[in-house]
């Protein structure tokens, strides 16, 4: 039903921390499959990818991709990024419930400082994207990023939150 999508370069451990966020998806059977878009990396992400039995594309095109999608939805996050708890039955609302995009609830456990919540624009897939197949393939063009694909998309608010990737990787560091 679902197909998770990330671009990631020298992600090793934020890869980690989203594929393990999803487990529960692929238990209920909500997650069909994961792809992982790399470009480059020189640390283990395809191993990552691998263990969790994620696609791990070296070269692609976001329009192959998402003709490819084995699920009816698409959900795109970038790595690190983790859904907190209720997002399979949030997200399993939304799909049977309604047509058009969706985006995770920020966590308020991780805000971004308020003058930088001014000042910068907030990524495109800092809370995700939740958008039907049908939808993305009528979007989607001939050399087109992955978060392209999520900008300017008016999209519904679900009930769960996702701790942004910008979390954990300050959190590492």
């Amino acid at each position: 039903m679902l197909t998770v999508i990330m671009e990631s370069r020298d992600n090793e451990p934020e890869l980690a921390q989203t594929l393990s966020a999803l487990v529960a998806g692929a238990v209920e059977g909500i997650v069909r499959d994961v792809i992982v878009l790399d470009h480059g990396s020189d640390d283990g992400s395809s191993q990552v990818a691998d263990a969790a039995g994620c696609r791990f594309m070296t070269e692609w095109s976001v329009e192959e991709i998402v003709r490819s999608a084995r699920g009816d939805w698409l959900l795109l996050l970038e790595p690190g990024a983790r859904p907190l708890f209720g997002w399979v039955d949030a997200v399993s609302e939304h799909v049977s419930l309604n047509k058009g995009p969706a985006r995770f609830a920020g966590s308020r456990n991780h805000r971004r400082p308020f003058m930088r919540r001014l000042v910068e624009r907030r990524p495109p897939l800092e809370c995700g994207l939740l958008v039907s197949k049908r939808q993305a393939c009528a979007i989607v063009r001939k050399g087109m990023k992955l978060d392209e694909l999520a900008t300017g998309l008016a999209a519904r608010k679900l009930v769960a939150e996702i701790v942004p990737a910008w979390a954990v990787r300050a959190m590492r560091d």
